[in-house]
């Protein structure tokens, strides 16, 4: 499996996206936004992101491991190197995942939260492996946030009190969930399989790429694949920009960030 990958910041802040490659595995993670909140820890979520990463790809490297062992064991190492912080906050750092692995033929994926795994069949369809339970909570209020326009002072109140009952729901049976403190997270991922045989390349992305298809609808996953081989991850995301600078303030596109960071990693045989 050859890997290439690229991750491009919002804006100002920090990126809070993660990516890494190998020639048998392809991660993604997207920090959530803490929309300025209290998180009971004093790394932060760049610093969250790299560890968790790190330590990803590592347990991943051993074949026998499943991903959602896997993901379950780097979340507790991430968790044991900061027990000073207060890592049962429900703003503890935390973040989506997108893996997608190779091993003896077959091409195990998993995804956990909205940050989604596209593969590309031999035949020319594209199957999209996502989880998208963050939205079917709290609706009232996400529309709340899709009222204002980006960068005024009712968007920002009302982001806050959208992530601020998100919290309450996040990790729970009856909400949500994403790669936090908790190990148990990691087993209600969506997983499974694919033949390599069957599959021309794959796409592992964070939602600031794939919004491009999914919520901006200004292309089809064929044209996202035809960018990716013509010009590569960096193509994309040029792309996704381009569309973005001609609605900076959410208008058309409502949104929570003007632009959010953008990852994808291209994965091809």
């Amino acid at each position: 499996m050859r890997v290439c990958f690229d991750s491009v910041g919002g804006g100002a802040n920090p990126n809070e996206d993660w990516v890494g490659g190998s020639p048998a595995l392809a991660v993604v993670l997207d920090g959530l936004s803490t929309a300025g909140l209290p998180t009971g820890c004093r790394h932060g979520v760049p610093w969250f992101v790299a560890h968790l990463g790190g330590h990803l790809m590592a347990t991943l490297a051993e074949p026998s491991v499943t991903l959602p062992d896997g993901l379950a064991s780097a979340l507790e190492r991430v968790a044991a190197m900061h027990p000073e912080c207060d890592l049962a906050n429900p703003g503890t750092p935390s973040a989506t995942v997108a893996v997608l692995r190779q091993r003896y033929g077959v091409l195990d994926y998993l995804v956990l939260a909205d940050s989604p795994v596209v593969l590309e069949g031999t035949s020319g369809d594209h199957t999209v492996i996502t989880d998208l339970r963050v939205d079917e909570v709290l609706p009232e209020l996400r529309a709340e946030v899709e009222r204002h326009e980006t960068h005024t002072s009712g968007h920002r109140e009302a982001l806050e009190r959208l992530v601020l009952a998100q919290r309450q729901v996040r990790n729970t049976p009856h909400g949500y969930w994403v790669a936090g403190a908790n190990p148990e997270a990691a087993f209600h991922c969506v997983a499974g399989s694919a033949k390599v045989n069957d599959v021309r390349s794959a796409a592992v992305m964070s939602d600031g790429v794939s919004r491009l298809v999914t919520e901006y609808k200004m292309a089809t996953w064929e044209q996202v694949f035809t960018t990716l081989r013509a010009e590569g991850p960096k193509g994309l995301i040029g792309a996704v920009r381009k569309v973005e600078a001609t609605d900076p303030t959410g208008r058309r596109w409502p949104r929570y960030k003007s632009g959010d960071d953008a990852t994808v990693a291209y994965c091809r045989w």
